[in-house]
């Protein structure tokens, strides 16, 4: 064997890893490589070419009509979730963010459940993140199946540094499965956040919460009366202490990423969080978040002070 062809057989280990839909060994071998160098694609070209039909073999309509440009990247990204029999149609839109669109699904009835959420994210060209780097401080690397990449994998990191393609999707695979893992450790521990079900290359399927008529709503969009916004306050500062115990800030927590449904708090968004040992900037990046929940709060009558919760919590639990 040469040595590029032992380089061939290693970066199809590592796509492997950071690629949840390269499961099928011998068709992935049948695969010609492509040994001409492409041009780049302009935006314009890459739009139109998510437009396009996909052609996937079996029915998978949905009641939902997508836009045009948004038809191809929906069906592609939810596929695998219908072909493992965990969603059998896709209802509505519920949300389109900076990042990522979220939407309704009928779930399959092996699930056992009647709607879940799906959470597509944008082609990383198309997104509204700003400074994502800073979010990424001190964060492992992670594979499509939530393991950290080893320290000494010196390919992952030049492909990182070299923004080439492959290191592209190792960032976007981590980026997702940062959100995922963490999402499967908060709601193990109790936190109030979404049942995380299974991931995709580009989606992530959790729990829905509301009913078929309407989704649960965004604090945001919710006034309180004056006991019960007392409780949820609460409420969310004891899943920001469980945040803490585990070592890990939101990074993007305002009443616009908390879910209100029959008196209950549901966190949601979590792809910005970051370590508080790790990240250089987990202290300012905290004492936002306390900010901005008790920004809402203060508006529906709870006496909170910011810089005296944001300081008492991190002496607890980070500077002990």
């Amino acid at each position: 064997m040469t040595t590029d062809d032992a380089d061939l057989d290693k970066y199809e280990d590592y796509a492997e890893q950071f690629d949840p839909l390269r499961t099928d060994h011998q068709a992935r071998r049948k695969r010609e490589l492509k040994t001409k160098h492409s041009p780049k694609k302009l935006s314009s070209q890459i739009i139109a070419d998510i437009a396009e039909p996909i052609g996937l073999e079996g029915e998978f309509k949905t009641t939902y009509q997508p836009a045009r440009y948004e038809a191809g990247w929906l069906l592609y990204s939810l596929r695998s979730f219908y072909d493992q029999d965990l969603i059998s149609d896709v209802l509505t839109q519920v949300k389109g963010g900076k990042e990522a669109n979220v939407y309704c699904c009928q779930a399959h009835p092996a699930t056992g459940l009647t709607l879940l959420a799906a959470k597509i994210y944008r082609p990383r060209m198309f997104r509204n993140l700003r400074n994502d780097k800073m979010y990424r401080e001190g964060r492992t690397i992670l594979t499509a199946d939530g393991r950290p990449v080893k320290k000494n994998d010196h390919r992952v990191m030049r492909a990182i540094g070299k923004k080439s393609t492959f290191g592209a999707q190792v960032q976007h695979t981590s980026w997702l499965m940062h959100e995922y893992t963490t999402l499967e450790r908060l709601y193990h521990a109790g936190g109030a956040v979404p049942q995380p079900i299974a991931t995709a290359e580009n989606a992530i399927l959790m729990s829905y919460h509301g009913d078929s008529q309407r989704a649960a709503p965004p604090l945001n969009e919710v006034t309180l009366a004056a006991n019960e916004a007392t409780h949820l306050f609460q409420e969310i500062l004891s899943n920001v202490e469980l945040m803490l115990q585990h070592e890990l800030i939101h990074g993007d927590l305002s009443a616009y990423n908390i879910l209100y449904w029959a008196g209950n708090i549901t966190i949601i968004d979590f792809p910005q969080v970051v370590n508080c040992y790790t990240n250089p900037d987990a202290y300012v990046i905290f004492q936002r978040d306390i900010k901005r929940v008790c920004e809402y709060f203060a508006r529906q009558g709870v006496q909170c002070d910011a810089e005296a919760i944001t300081a008492t919590l991190w002496q607890r639990y980070v500077q002990q």
